[in-house]
């Protein structure tokens, strides 16, 4: 609902409730009907390193939604090589697939061996090995779980990816906002940037070096672009009034965004390396969260031409938007899927606010939660998922949800609040 925060307050539409900081968690509530039964074997070497390898990669699957993994407590044997594998064993268990590894020390780190078997096959389908060095085991379980993934769903892995979101903490005059980037498991969570003013609208640059974002420190409305590898962060734009809802180009060139500097809201491109500024809408509705489309040539924005917020489509050289949402009252915060095909935005008929898929093809739209303050969509990188914001409790929390609506991932912290979310590319 960030069109309505803006409809209803020119600059500052969001508003924050205290946080405390935490990890994040991840839970299934809703999957498929009948997951698929495999079994990790616990890696040798594994549980005397800083990280376990095999309960990364058994998490990883397990949450995913296709998965049912095997507690290590039920198996019957714990081979770390096929040799050892008695298939037996795995077959009276009812397990379909096995993982089975090993971890040794390397010059400079270590070299992780896993073997993916068909149980009812009484075959091994996937024989691997991964380098790591000590900092990087969590990131190579995760490489792991996105191969293993990909070869029995034949869609990639997202389990290497991260997240950004907006968090805070104190009391209401008293806040401390923070941008901060965690593991899509929640771990490894780091702090970007931290200001006693609101924080929002994170977005990742193509190449996930830099994330885009507004921040309202000196208590005026800027565009901020922060290098992640080295902390350094430049301000892009500082007009008067609304400076908001930047989105990267494909090539990572230009910032579309929300300018007011005119007067009412409009759609501007930035290029970001000779400071050009192109005007793209010119009216005075309210016009704002811009999208590129994959191959750059369309971007998606809101609008209330109409009298409501809907979705349009102008092409990134300018000229007149066509209007491309008419089912519902409410439609907003538009972005592409990556193979450009699709749409998710924030659709409502009532009051209730959900998660909705358009198919750009022939139009319809299909609802994918059923949560009245759902918020913030966002595609993972391989368009199977879609990462959002909604209230739980009474709380805010993140979720993601499979494009056909069947499973759904809560990443909630402890106890506080997270909104804004950005699943990494």
């Amino acid at each position: 609902m960030k069109f309505l925060k803006l409809l209803a307050f020119f600059c500052l539409w969001v508003i924050y409730s205290p946080l405390i900081h935490a990890e994040l968690n991840i839970d299934i509530t809703k999957s498929f009907e009948s997951k698929v039964p495999i079994a990790i074997s616990p890696f040798g070497s594994s549980k005397t390193l800083t990280e376990n390898i095999s309960a990364i990669i058994d998490n990883d699957l397990n949450r995913s939604g296709y998965f049912k993994t095997l507690a290590e407590q039920d198996m019957l044997s714990q081979p770390t090589s096929a040799n050892q594998v008695v298939m037996k064993n795995w077959q009276i268990l009812g397990q379909e697939y096995l993982v089975v590894g090993n971890t040794q020390r390397a010059r400079g780190g270590y070299e992780i061996f896993f073997q993916l078997l068909d149980v009812s096959k009484n075959e091994q389908i996937m024989d691997y090995k991964i380098t790591a060095d000590a900092t990087g085991l969590r990131r190579a379980a995760h490489q792991i779980s996105d191969l293993i993934y990909e070869k029995l769903t034949g869609n990639k892995g997202i389990f290497g990816t991260k997240v950004a979101f907006v968090s805070s903490h104190g009391h209401v005059n008293n806040r401390n906002y923070q941008l901060q980037v965690a593991d899509v498991d929640g771990h490894n969570s780091q702090t970007i940037v931290s200001s006693k003013e609101p924080i929002m609208s994170p977005t990742w640059s193509p190449d996930g070096n830099k994330i885009a974002y507004v921040s309202f420190e000196n208590h005026r409305a800027a565009i901020f672009v922060q290098i992640l590898t080295t902390g350094n962060r430049i301000k892009v734009t500082s007009y008067p009034g609304i400076n908001g809802a930047p989105a990267w180009s494909p090539d990572g060139r230009k910032l579309a965004l929300t300018l007011s500097k005119a007067g009412s809201p409009d759609i501007y491109i930035l290029d970001l390396s000779s400071k050009q500024l192109t005007q793209l809408t010119d009216n005075h509705w309210i016009n704002t969260e811009p999208a590129w489309s994959p191959d750059g040539r369309t971007l998606v924005f809101t609008s209330n031409q109409t009298g409501k917020p809907q979705i349009y489509k102008i092409s990134s050289n300018g000229g007149k938007a066509t209007r491309l949402t008419f089912k519902g009252s409410y439609n907003a915060n538009a972005s592409f899927s990556p193979d450009g095909s699709k749409i998710v935005m924030v659709h409502a008929t009532a009051a209730n606010y959900k998660i909705a898929l358009m198919n750009l093809n022939t139009g319809a739209i299909k609802t994918l939660t059923q949560g009245s303050l759902d918020e913030s969509p966002g595609f993972s990188n391989n368009g199977a998922m879609v990462l959002y914001a909604t209230r739980r409790a009474g709380r805010g929390i993140l979720e993601a949800v499979s494009i056909d609506g069947r499973i759904k991932q809560p990443l909630a912290f402890q106890n506080p609040e997270v909104r804004e979310p950005a699943w990494a590319p």
